[in-house]
Order: C-alpha cells, then structure tokens, then sequence
C-alpha cells in the first residue's frame, strides 16, 4: 500500500558529504548553462532539454546507491551522466556532435550510454526507459547479484501505458526497481493538474501494491534520506519503491519552448526561495561548515571543468561519415 511522506527529516550527514553535493549540482548547473549557451551559438544541434533547477534530485539519489547499481533516463539526461561520474568532456563533445562524445557523436543529447558507469541511457521516447529499467531490476534479480535499478522519468510519462505494464511485473516478481518521478510540474508543458486525474503521483503504485513516498525535490538532503529507504527497500527483496520528486525546471521543456504557460512571477519565486543549490549553500555558511570564499573557489573550479569540457568538444573532430554504417547492427559468426 502506498503511503505519502510529506514532511521528511533531514539526512545527518557530514561536512564532507554535504560538499560534495553542493559541487555535484554546481557542476550540473554550470555545465547545463554553458550547454544553452552554446545551443544558442549553434555549435548544438537538434533537441536539447536543460536540467537545470532540478538538480537535488539525481545527486541526492547517486548518493545512496553502491557501484554496480544502474541507472536509465529519458531525454533530460545530461544531469544524470554527470552525477553518475561520467565525463564532462565526453557529455560536452557528444552534445556538439562530435567523434570524442559517449556515442562517437552519433546520439547527441537525447541518447549517450556508458557501460562503464552503470548508466543505460537518455531515451528519447517519452516513457521508454521504464521498462528498461524494469529489464534490469528482473536482471539483478535473476543474477541474485543485490543490485539495484534507478529509473528517472516525468509526470507526463508517468501517464504511459508502459509504465504500468513495467509496475505490474516488478510488483509481481518483487524485482529490486526504483521508480523515480521528476514532477516538474508541466510534463512539456501542460500542468499535472491539467493532465492527471491523480495529482499525488506516488500514489500511482496502490493497485500494483508498490510502497511511494512523495518528496522535497528541491531539497538535496530530503532527497538523499528517502533514497535510502527506497533503495534499502528494493535491496532487501521487498520489491519496486516509487518516489514522486516535487521538482521544478527553470527553462523551458527544450531550448526550443519559450515556457509562455508559466508565469514569470512563479519562475523568480522558486528560484529565489527554493533553489537547490543556494539552500544548501546557505546551510553551509550558517553552520561555519563552509565560507564564502571557500565556495567561490568551488565555483571557479567547476567553471574550468565545464571551459575545459567545451575545448575539448570544439577541438574533437566530426564523425567520419563512414560512421553512419556502425553501431547499427550486432554481427556475430553465424551471421
């Protein structure tokens, strides 16, 4: 049965944890701003979706989770690649579509994997990865391997027909998932209250007998402590847990939406009052864990990976064109 826990404590952790949290989503922010900048140049082609704002929520969940585990995605997947410890340069380079990025600059934003990472993909079909990520829970389940599936989608693809075909089977086999909610609020830019007779998007595990927690998204901490219990719960064979993350995107649903369905007043009051990155910025300097000067050298750090990262994407040559004929199929000796 699935139960809302609205008002969740915040995790105790240490000084050091709470830094490398601040530094994870500064390098996502500034990484994502310098990408919109460069979509304006043009030297980013095709769709780009920013995660900028809602940080907390992939960095909080990375946190609670052990080598191994994996992790899918949708489109919005540039956030996802960096807290999962994948290279900036390689993220930065497959955006500009080049031959150093993840899929040799054949994916672009939607569609970079790393095996090394754990990190199955950005998919570029609204709702596709839920049941990869179901695919990969039944794996570590059949491999009794104490693995862990993370599968980060949105409130629009939480209305995906596929998405309850995947809760029903991982229900049913009890398989190690977690389903992550990113509710932004507008899916592409229609409000969850406009588009889901079910508003409290945890809720949507009851009939599926799946345990969900809603959750501050914008809050770091918050999101690490129900991570845990989510993450604790599907590792101990008690079977899939969804977590409804109450985020908010600050640019549109793609560098192509000028977001005319929000009103700027709703924008500035978010992110004046409930940024990720400045509440816990603020809760290191009121606690003496950090100082001013401190956190701006962090800062300065962060903005040389990401320059760094754009070198290296401007200076990687274009795919030969030959490339258009690998990847494509799997060839083996029978073949």
């Amino acid at each position: 049965m699935s139960k809302s826990t609205k008002t969740t404590k915040p995790a105790s952790v240490s000084t050091e944890d709470k830094l490398k949290f601040y530094k994870d989503m500064l390098l996502i922010r500034r990484f994502e701003e310098k990408a919109g900048q460069l979509y304006g140049r043009g030297l980013i082609a095709g769709f780009c979706h920013l995660y900028i704002g809602q940080e907390a929520v992939v960095v909080g969940m990375q946190s609670c989770i052990e080598d191994g585990d994996q992790v899918v995605t949708g489109y919005r997947d540039h956030g996802h690649m960096l807290a999962c410890g994948m290279d900036p340069d390689g993220v930065m380079a497959e955006l500009t579509g080049r031959e150093g990025g993840y899929s040799k600059g054949k994916g672009g934003s939607m569609h970079m994997f790393s095996r090394e990472k754990d990190f199955y993909g950005g998919h570029g079909i609204v709702g596709a990865q839920v049941p990869i990520g179901t695919g990969l829970a039944f794996s570590n389940k059949y491999r009794e391997n104490n693995k862990v599936s993370l599968t980060y989608f949105g409130d629009g693809a939480a209305n995906q027909g596929q998405v309850y075909e995947a809760f029903n089977m991982a229900s049913l086999w009890k398989l190690p998932a977690i389903y992550i909610i990113e509710n932004n609020m507008y899916a592409m830019g229609t409000s969850v209250a406009r588009h889901a007779s079910e508003t409290e998007l945890y809720k949507r595990g009851i009939s599926f007998e799946i345990e969900g927690m809603e959750v501050d998204g914008m809050d770091v901490l918050k999101v690490r402590e129900a991570g845990q219990k989510a993450v604790e719960h599907a590792r101990s064979g008690k079977g899939p847990f969804i977590l409804e993350m109450k985020t908010y995107r600050y640019r549109g649903h793609s560098m192509s939406d000028p977001a005319k369905y929000r009103k700027r007043e709703e924008v500035d009051d978010i992110r004046s009052h409930h940024d990720p990155i400045d509440g816990l910025k603020k809760q290191l300097l009121e606690a003496e864990e950090a100082t001013e000067a401190e956190l701006k050298e962090l800062d300065k750090e962060i903005k040389a990976i990401v320059g760094k990262s754009v070198d290296f994407a401007q200076e990687s040559p274009l795919p030969d064109p030959s490339e258009l004929w690998t990847d494509v199929l799997v060839e083996t000796e029978n073949a």
